[in-house]
């Protein structure tokens, strides 16, 4: 079976979708009867093995990404790849081209929905912009031979708008990665910091939806003990003084270290469509505090966090300290488990490799090569 994925969410810094990408590659390829390739934006033509990359415009503020302009270009190098399965990561031009190639070829085509475009244009430009591009996911997305969504959420809303077949497929975590043994004892120190702080995290980019003023904002009514590690590209300098920014695209090692080495982790969105930093933390043995809102609702699990009012740095300083006023270790224990049990790459692949062999094979003849 040869998949091949496509999609412009592919950079430097990107986060979910290249993290998956980059789990389906390293699962499937301990399958010999498997292949996996990927086609994504680059500065010129170029193939590394299964990676390929394709000219696209670089985007002004963009933190790397780059936008495909010729569906027709996209449609023929995926077309040189001829593939058994086609799965698109996003709704643009990619997602076109991918839909073209595989009538040409008679292959089934997978549109998974990672962002949720229309909500994201509609917090920015109104709500007349958000109807236009519900039309448009739907005219694109009740094309594909299976529609998938990161959460139930996202699904949810989805099928709100009409959309037939579309099935839950939850990201995971690299749970060797993702570790409580990758704490580290120095944090405290190197940040400035006595050993009895209370240390928050988030790491993410920066973008309105991640609502980085209400994180700010909830550090400033909760002063000391608490501190808070704010990790990404693009932060604002301007933070209160429990407030320590490292404003760089950070590595999964430097990540996961500093989630390891914090006590809980502090994450404001309102638009996550899985949640993926989350996870991470969990994994890492640390408990969220989290808005009641989008995915965390359903992925942040009763006992291994905390979830509050969403927009509201009052309902989150209270959260917080509510936290920290039971048994956090013992919390932070139990989100490790919930990660272990329900968000293991290995087990999410396979789920996954068996829609694509129901989707290619509909009598699963051979499931039991895979299972």
């Amino acid at each position: 079976m040869h998949i091949a994925d496509v999609t412009m969410f592919h950079a430097p810094a990107s986060g979910g979708v290249r993290t998956y990408l980059q789990a389906k590659h390293r699962v499937f390829s301990r399958y010999p009867e498997l292949r996996t390739s990927l086609l994504v934006p680059g500065a010129e033509r170029d193939s590394l093995g299964d990676h390929h990359t394709l000219p696209s415009l670089k985007l002004p503020l963009g933190q790397g990404y780059r936008f495909p302009l010729s569906r027709r270009r996209w449609r023929n190098a995926l077309l040189e790849l001829c593939p058994d399965l086609i799965e698109a990561g996003d709704p643009y031009v990619t997602a076109w081209a991918a839909l073209d190639a595989g009538q040409r070829l008679g292959v089934p085509v997978v549109g998974f929905y990672h962002s949720d475009l229309p909500r994201l244009m509609g917090d920015r430009f109104g709500p007349l912009v958000q109807r236009h591009l519900e039309r448009y996911v739907v005219d694109l997305y009740c094309r594909f031979d299976s529609i998938m969504a990161p959460s139930q959420a996202m699904a949810d809303r989805l099928l709100c708008w009409g959309l037939p077949r579309v099935r839950v497929q939850p990201l995971g975590v690299d749970l060797n990665a993702f570790h409580p043994d990758r704490r580290d004892p120095t944090l405290r120190d190197r940040l400035g910091l006595n050993q009895q702080t209370r240390l928050l995290i988030f790491v993410g980019r920066f973008s309105r939806e991640k609502n980085i003023d209400i994180l700010l904002a909830t550090m400033a009514r909760l002063g000391k003990p608490y501190h808070l590690l704010l990790m990404g590209p693009g932060m604002p300098r301007s933070v209160p003084a429990n407030v320590t920014v490292i404003d760089h695209c950070c590595g999964t090692h430097e990540v996961a270290r500093a989630l390891a080495s914090s006590d809980a982790m502090l994450h404001a969105g309102t638009r996550e469509t899985f949640g993926l930093i989350a996870q991470e933390a969990m994994a890492s043995g640390i408990p969220v505090i989290g808005a009641r809102a989008g995915a965390l609702a359903e992925n942040v699990p009763l006992g291994g966090g905390i979830l509050c009012q969403p927009l509201d740095p009052g309902a989150m300083a209270d959260a917080t300290e509510a936290l920290f006023a039971n048994d956090i270790t013992a919390s932070g224990r139990h989100a490790r488990r919930h990660v272990e049990r329900h968000f293991d790459w290995d087990n999410v692949m396979e789920q996954l490799l068996h829609h694509y062999e129901d989707l290619i094979d509909p009598g699963n003849e051979t499931r039991r090569r895979y299972g």
